[in-house]
């Protein structure tokens, strides 16, 4: 498994890939719920590229919904893809989840996201998530007071 933590416990915050049959399970951690969102879309688009090679050039506004905070999360790592789609945008390292705000009506949050358009002279080119997934999905408060987020997106 590849970290981006290099301390083995507690694992807050950072990020981990981990071994999947067909796909790449990414396993975040954060402080709070925002910081695990945080370091959830960072583990995301190190499947895709080098972060520490992005340059945060250019930010983009994320405000994401769901009914709960699993579509929540679902919703925000598809606004991202979003960007890569439509306007071949990579995230640095340097993504902020300002807000998440759950009530009886669903979840939302307020994220900005820094980067710049893939350059593939600068930028390593990895593996293409098509989409996300609710696959192996769980949102847990730890014990130790820190977020878990895992998902499995499709590659």
């Amino acid at each position: 498994m590849a970290s981006q933590n290099p301390e083995d416990a507690p694992k807050c915050p950072g990020f981990e890939h981990g071994e999947h049959t067909s796909d790449v399970l990414v396993r975040a951690w954060g402080r709070t719920l925002e910081e695990a969102f945080e370091w959830a879309a960072i583990g995301a688009y190190e499947v895709i590229t080098n972060t520490d090679k992005v340059t945060p050039r250019v930010r983009v506004e994320i405000r994401s919904t769901g009914i709960d905070e699993y579509s929540l999360l679902y919703n925000f790592i598809e606004d991202l893809l979003y960007y890569t789609d439509t306007q071949g945008l990579v995230f640095s390292k340097l993504i902020r989840v300002c807000k998440i705000d759950k009530n009886d009506d669903g979840a939302s949050l307020l994220a900005y996201a820094w980067g710049e358009r893939f350059d593939p002279n600068k930028h390593e080119h990895r593996t293409i998530i098509k989409a996300m997934t609710y696959a192996q999905m769980s949102i847990t408060s730890r014990d130790d007071g820190c977020w878990e987020v895992t998902f499995v997106p499709d590659i």
